[in-house]
């Protein structure tokens, strides 16, 4: 659905984007990921064509993105913000109204939906007597009222509790699984791991990782095994053998675990053959990295000082 070629970005002497170039397929959640100052925000705005890029261009369904794709799009900034003095129902019509819905329309769908998330009795209350967590619930709404085809989140679960964070990430779910993409930009790794079919790791204004999320945990795998076993310690060695390297082990009262990375060419049937002759195997499973260990590995071998500080965090 989405292209970006080769999209640079300049503040002045500061490049913020160096070529960056990524697909964000249609109907998927794609995770947008980096440290912060890595260029995400400026590649969301040159996307939701708030600013231009200096080189590159942006394409919507295989064409060059125009102001007109924009009506398509639906975008929750970072930095919220709301008509303090207005009333709720008052400022989510005025918002859907921007957007070019009828007014009549635009109200009978908000109230849908403030009934559905049990948010009736804020209707008429102003919006400066909301809390942090529900007035970001009536900006989400605004963003999706008008069904975007693609929807664009910048730290979405930023302020809410586990209860609405979880709230906001089945609409997400269900949104895409109506036929929106959802482009998702966030720290939250388990966010990641839970909703992301795609992502885009940016760091020094550079891509360094782009593609399926299983297919890149299943790259940046150590070749790595959890066994559990019933047996001594020194016979599970004895029949490891030179099958494996064994990286540690814990003894249980009824069941041991240890951890093999596997020698090369060494399949887990060759291991499970080589264990079974010493010890009682219960359970065999592979070690995949998580996307957290995945970030932090790829942004600390271009950047190991912003490691260091928590800049990934």
């Amino acid at each position: 659905m989405l292209t970006c070629e080769n999209i640079v970005k300049r503040y002045g002497a500061f490049t913020a984007l160096n070529g960056v170039s990524m697909d964000v397929p249609a109907g998927k959640v794609f995770g947008l990921l980096g440290p912060n100052g890595a260029g995400k925000t400026s590649l969301i705005r040159i996307i939701t064509r708030i600013t231009g890029p200096d080189e590159g261009r942006v394409l919507f369904d295989g064409k060059p993105m125009t102001d007109a794709d924009v009506h398509q799009l639906g975008y929750l900034p970072e930095e919220r913000g709301l008509y303090k003095k207005m009333k709720v129902g008052e400022q989510a019509v005025y918002l859907a109204r921007l957007k070019g819905m009828p007014k009549a329309e635009a109200t009978t769908r908000l109230k849908e939906w403030f009934t559905r998330w049990e948010m009736d009795g804020w209707w008429n209350k102003k919006v400066e007597e909301l809390s942090k967590g529900m007035a970001q619930k009536v900006q989400f709404i605004t963003t999706v009222l008008h069904n975007p085809r693609l929807l664009i989140l910048d730290e979405p679960f930023s302020g809410f509790d586990p209860i609405n964070a979880e709230l906001i990430r089945s609409e997400i779910l269900r949104l895409r699984d109506e036929g929106t993409t959802v482009m998702l930009s966030t720290h939250s790794m388990p966010s990641v791991e839970e909703l992301c079919d795609h992502i885009a790791l940016i760091d020094n204004a550079k891509v360094m990782l782009h593609g399926n999320v299983r297919e890149i945990r299943k790259r940046y795998s150590t070749n790595t095994y959890r066994i559990e076993y019933k047996g001594t310690r020194v016979a599970f060695a004895n029949a490891l053998g030179f099958s494996g390297e064994l990286v540690d082990t814990h003894d249980g009262e009824d069941m041991s675990v240890a951890r093999v990375r596997l020698a090369k060419d060494t399949t887990p049937n060759t291991l499970l053959r080589q264990l079974v002759s010493g010890v009682e195997v219960n359970g065999v499973q592979e070690e995949v990295p998580r996307m957290h260990d995945i970030f932090i590995r790829v942004v600390s071998e271009t950047a190991p000082e912003m490691v260091a500080s928590g800049m990934t965090e």
